[in-house]
């Protein structure tokens, strides 16, 4: 029989991006050095910090505050790969332990305590672990698994039953701060409620539970969940039967990492297939391999958001990529022989009904469509192969200045290439919100004189605008923003600014204009 609060433990490892880049260059934490992602830095070593380099910068800033500043690209193979070593002197202190994501895991702590003689001494042992391995951990120790996280970033442990209290004058952002614990499109949310004037969790959790479900998305209810620190997900305790294991005999033995990758992704897509054809989905999966002496391996990655088949196959590259590898590195835990059986348990299953798919592939690491729900994108293969490769295509993030520049066509199944990079800096880029819908509508705008209004050289309006004329209708404008230039071609008296405006019509229709070419266009429509 359990306690009143069965206690959760976090380890996180501060920084572990920049800790396994280090690692894979020879250098050292104590050395400066940051992991960039799309020219920014996207974690980075104390010894950065200290001259002032910070997570978001360009790199060229970096570099100017930190000229010996040691530059990496982002690797999330690598980050898996090496933190298995890591997870392995864990685990030899608390057997059941469950990965979030590189760099941070969760156990159950309440027997475990009992067993070293106290929460603090558990704790204790894990760090030491940890440093067995060459890593600094930090453990935070409470009754829910995102009052754990959070306070092992500080190192703390929070008295059982004082989690809402701990929870109340946390900022607001914070729910935000670990992505394995939130969904896609948290930050929409964290930045909606901020200025609705809700600047801590304590602030938010004072809402009612049915009006933030009746206002808000399926994300916001479990946010709020988190901020109440009301009971949710656990980690698991031992091992959940299940009849839709996905095992392979390995003929020759694996023991190669092209190999390991090639059969993790073949073993996903097959789990895949049991899991759609029971209308489930996977939110903890635990990887087992045997070797050649018999000797047995195991690992639980768990996820905020159900697991794709290439999400599935990234987290079987890591785990064999890091027993082959990075277990050898840190010594005792590498397999002692090549692996002949390797089996995927979904531990922990969902209906997908109740789950949210984002219809794009955009941002995965396989290609195109990878992010698209099973049904979606059986159905569009069906019309591919009716209607040839190059006729289905899906939207994926770009980069540019105006909303049209922003989303690129894919074709369905090929490599995410798009023209430019999203995450980039776009000076003069258009401010949110964007339109809704796009539109390449030829439009006129008038003053009261019903004259044409254009933009001068300077990027403003020739005159005051007072009518927006589209087709053969005429709309009188309640409001109007702008313009912001974005282009200027020629010089001197042949000058040609680009610019945008924003206008809401009579009918209460709010519409983007785009200056180009000395002609309007409506490039898109609010709602």
């Amino acid at each position: 029989m359990e306690g009143a609060h069965s206690r959760v433990m976090a380890v996180w490892c501060p920084d572990w991006p920049a800790v396994a880049a280090a690692t894979s260059v020879g250098c050292t934490v104590a050395d400066p050095i940051a992991v960039l992602h799309a020219g920014r830095v996207e974690a980075c070593s104390r010894a950065a910090r200290t001259v002032g380099v910070r997570r978001g910068m360009r790199k060229r800033q970096a570099q100017s505050l930190c000229p010996d500043l040691i530059v990496c690209d982002a690797d999330p193979d690598r980050d898996g790969r090496l933190f298995e070593p890591v997870i392995g002197t864990v685990s030899d202190v608390v057997p059941l332990t469950e990965v979030l994501r590189p760099g941070l895991l969760v156990v159950t702590a309440d027997r475990a305590s009992r067993y070293f003689g106290g929460e603090d001494v558990l704790a204790e042992r894990i760090v030491d672990a940890a440093a067995s391995a060459g890593v600094t951990a930090c453990v935070g120790t409470a009754d829910e698994l995102f009052t754990a996280v959070l306070a092992a970033r500080s190192g703390q442990s929070v008295p059982p039953g004082t989690d809402a209290a701990y929870l109340a004058t946390r900022p607001i952002s914070d729910l935000t701060i670990e992505p394995s614990l939130s969904a896609p499109g948290r930050a929409d949310l964290v930045d909606l409620l901020w200025r609705l004037g809700l600047r801590t969790l304590g602030s938010f959790a004072e809402l009612p539970a049915a009006d933030v479900a009746s206002r808000f998305t399926a994300d916001a209810v479990d946010a709020h969940r988190l901020a109440r620190a009301v009971p949710g997900r656990r980690p698991s305790r031992a091992p959940v039967p299940a009849a839709l294991d996905v095992e392979h005999e390995c003929d020759p033995p694996v023991d190669r990492i092209d190999a390991a990758a090639f059969l993790g992704r073949r073993l996903a897509e097959e789990l895949h297939q049991r899991l759609a054809a029971s209308s489930l989905a996977c939110m903890r999966l635990t990887v087992h391999a045997v070797t050649e002496r018999g000797q047995r391996h195991s690992r639980t990655w768990r996820c905020a958001q159900p697991l794709t088949p290439d999400a599935t196959a990234d987290r079987v590259r890591w785990q064999l990529e890091g027993w082959l590898t990075g277990g050898r590195a840190a010594g005792g835990g590498a397999p002692d022989s090549p692996i002949v059986r390797l089996r995927l348990e979904p531990v922990e299953v969902v209906d997908p009904g109740t789950l949210q798919y984002a219809f794009t592939g955009a941002g995965l690491p396989a290609a195109v469509g990878g992010g698209l729900s099973d049904r979606a994108r059986r159905a569009l293969v069906r019309v591919q192969g009716l209607l040839g490769g190059e006729s289905v295509r899906v939207p994926v993030r770009s980069g540019g200045r105006g909303p049209d520049e922003q989303v690129a066509l894919v074709t369905l199944g090929d490599e995410p290439v798009v023209p430019h990079d999203p995450d980039a800096a776009w000076p003069d880029r258009l401010a949110r919100p964007t339109p809704a819908l796009l539109s390449h509508v030829d439009a006129e705008v008038l003053d009261a004189e019903d004259a044409a209004v254009t933009v001068t050289a300077r990027g403003d309006f020739t005159t005051e605008p007072t009518d927006v004329r589209i087709g053969r209708r005429q709309y009188r404008l309640r409001w109007w923003a702008g313009p912001w230039p974005f282009g200027v071609e020629g010089a001197g008296s042949d000058t040609a600014v680009s610019a945008r405006a924003q206008v809401l019509l009579e009918d209460s229709r709010a519409l983007l204009l785009c200056y180009r070419e000395q002609s309007w266009t409506v490039e898109g429509v609010y709602e």
